[in-house]
């Protein structure tokens, strides 16, 4: 039988909580959880039955009952997380986006080259099964030419200016929690960018509190999204073809239903997901199937790709006029 894969969670907010439930729900194994705070990490695994709690990264990276590190921590710590775990040896999955910007995601690329290990950009909505199936239904021909990718994610979220979404020193605003989602679908179906038109409206703090953005990709294709932090919008995408169109419902990022209907209406095929799932399992699968493949990096997002979406958003950032302190 094969040896469980032994995962170690590095940060003990609220995604590492989703995360955690997640993958133990779907038979996953965490040996351990490591936080700034001692408390912090012993509460949190006392909450999951994690068998070891460490009260600092340095620690729970050098535990040698974990293979893998899961980095939950916040956007401007991804890559000093990273590069921590990586330098002793450990695969790595870090939470979106991959990192504060692509000088910092090229430095975690190169050395997990070096090192060796697997690493993946938690990109959870690349890996869910709706997503395998749209793929599937696009190689077939039966969109016909896909001409374009609509996605709205627009959500109501703390307004507190303390809040770390509302915190340019944490990587706030709406490009880099919510519009990084329909950024990469828009990339994933449509290949990378070759333009772009974005537009933002800033908060009292500097970030931007909603985003608009256009990527032209090859063939005259558009993937065209609005993101915003302080509104409840339908949360919905489209994905459109000369032959039929993809309706993905709400939320649909996350475990949903799709339909296909073609121009007239008729519908052609309809998709529901497992009930119960965050979703998350999914993206914790590959890394774990990449490992035992002795695959350093995943064919549903390669390295190259990710690097090219966190260009992408540097790009936008600066037509917008986003910058982050130390940048």
């Amino acid at each position: 039988m094969t040896e469980p894969i032994r995962w170690g969670i590095l940060g003990t907010g609220g995604i590492a909580a989703t995360f955690v439930t997640d993958i133990q729900a779907a038979g996953l194994t965490v040996s351990a959880v490591g936080s700034r705070r001692a408390a912090s990490a012993e509460e949190f695994a006392g909450r999951f039955g994690i068998a070891r709690a460490h009260a600092s990264y340095e620690a729970l990276v050098a535990d040698p009952e974990v293979d893998v590190i899961y980095v939950a921590t916040p956007h401007p710590f991804h890559a000093e997380n990273a590069l921590l775990a990586i330098s002793h040896g450990k695969h790595v999955l870090v939470e979106k986006p991959f990192t504060l910007n692509a000088a910092e995601a090229e430095r975690v690329l190169i050395a997990a080259d070096e090192a060796g290990v697997a690493l993946l950009e938690a990109m959870w909505s690349r890996f869910l099964p709706q997503m395998v199936r749209i793929r599937e239904i696009i190689a077939a021909g039966t969109l016909g030419d896909v001409r374009t990718v609509l996605a709205d994610h627009q959500q109501l979220l703390p307004s507190d200016p303390s809040h770390r979404l509302q915190s340019p020193e944490l990587g706030g605003g709406a490009l880099l929690d919510l519009a990084i989602y329909p950024v990469s679908l828009g990339v994933d179906l449509l290949g990378l960018p070759t333009g772009l038109l974005a537009h933002a409206s800033m908060t009292a703090t500097g970030v931007d509190r909603q985003t608009a953005i256009i990527l032209e990709h090859e063939g005259g294709r558009q993937s065209v999204s609005h993101s915003a932090l302080d509104t409840a919008g339908p949360v919905r995408a489209a994905i459109v073809g000369t032959l039929a169109r993809i309706e993905i419902d709400r939320t649909w990022y996350a475990p949903t239903t799709f339909r296909v209907i073609d121009p007239d209406g008729r519908v052609l095929e309809r998709f529901a997901p497992e009930s119960g799932e965050q979703g998350m399992r999914y993206e914790a699968f590959e890394l774990e199937r990449m490992i035992r493949a002795g695959e350093r990096e995943s064919p549903v997002l390669p390295h190259a790709e990710t690097l090219a979406i966190m260009r992408t958003l540097d790009e936008i950032r600066s037509r917008i006029g986003l910058r982050y302190p130390g940048e």
